[in-house]
């Protein structure tokens, strides 16, 4: 990591371009702590030791960003004052448009109860990517759109690696600028703060906004820095095989340079996090600054989530 960064945290057929759209989503005291960032990197998850009575969250074999923002093995994540995150509580995934019999049948079996949708309205009615979430009987689905930019032009613009990594570096910037965005992450937040069962959120892919949402949550919790990162950073192992058949497609309908252009948009990376989460430091100080001044999270909210994740 740079030195300014550490100094920052320390204080063309339409068709086929509804393909690479797929790609380009498909493929985070009873207060949240300032983040650390000075100790990121990319090294492995603190899983915390295994316990035998919570077996691992199960593979969602048609929902392949699914997991629970808690670790999906042992304890839960370690928390820097030495408790764990409650597992079985709130899971996050991709979208659940595909959702088969089976893996229905595995959510039924967690308990989910709550369903929240971030996708906007034209990811969702897209012909090719979108559709309703497929969820079981029971669960009650919210939708809160944070919406992104117009994804079929931004496939026929990006022009380098370069270009699609400053897309996603700008969209985490915006969701501390953005007021309208900052909106939806305080429903979000606000909402299974208030609700009770199982719940799971979601928006295209899994990684973006859900992304930075489980961070907000872990913030709130107390996992460290690190363990934030690595997790934001697993996105990249849950949506490998999804990416290289979205890629090839793309290859074939567009040209191999146009896939080579948008891959970093497939995916994740430690500045994007990093971008946002200066832009926090920036605005507001720290992620507790951010969640209370900017989303206008109320204390009691803050304590409900925390005495939700934490055991």
């Amino acid at each position: 990591m740079s030195t300014r960064t550490r100094m920052l945290f320390a204080r063309t057929a339409k068709a086929a371009a509804l393909v690479v759209t797929g790609g380009l989503l498909f493929a985070a005291p009873a207060t949240a702590i300032p983040l650390d960032v000075g100790s990121l990197n990319t090294g492995s998850v603190d899983l915390g030791s295994l316990d035998p009575v919570l077996a691992p969250t199960p593979n969602l074999a048609s929902v392949a960003n699914f997991r629970d923002i808690a670790g999906n093995e042992g304890r839960g994540y370690a928390t820097a004052d030495g408790s764990h995150l409650k597992r079985g509580v709130i899971y996050r995934s991709n979208a659940l448009t595909a959702t088969s019999d089976a893996d229905k049948t595995t959510l039924t079996s967690l308990g989910l109860a709550d369903a929240y949708d971030l996708r906007g309205a034209a990811e969702i009615s897209n012909p090719f990517i979108g559709g309703a979430d497929k969820l079981p009987d029971g669960v009650t689905y919210t939708n809160i759109p944070i919406e992104f930019k117009d994804l079929t032009q931004l496939a026929t613009t990006i022009k380098s690696p370069e270009e699609a990594k400053q897309f996603l570096v700008d969209t985490n910037r915006s969701f501390v600028t953005d007021p309208v965005r900052r909106a939806g992450f305080k429903q979000v937040l606000s909402d299974i703060a208030a609700s009770d069962g199982v719940q799971l959120f979601h928006c295209t892919s899994g990684k973006d906004r859900t992304g930075w949402t489980a961070m907000l949550l872990q913030s709130i919790a107390g996992v460290p820095a690190q363990t934030i990162m690595d997790d934001y950073l697993l996105s990249n192992t849950y949506l490998q095989a999804t990416n290289q058949k979205i890629l090839a497609q793309i290859s074939q309908a567009l040209s191999p340079q146009v896939a080579t252009n948008l891959e970093p948009a497939l995916g994740v990376d430690a500045s994007y996090l990093e971008a946002g989460l200066a832009q926090i430091v920036s605005d507001y100080g720290t992620v507790d600054g951010y969640l209370t001044e900017g989303l206008g999270l109320t204390p009691d909210t803050i304590a409900l989530l925390k005495a939700k994740l934490v055991g």
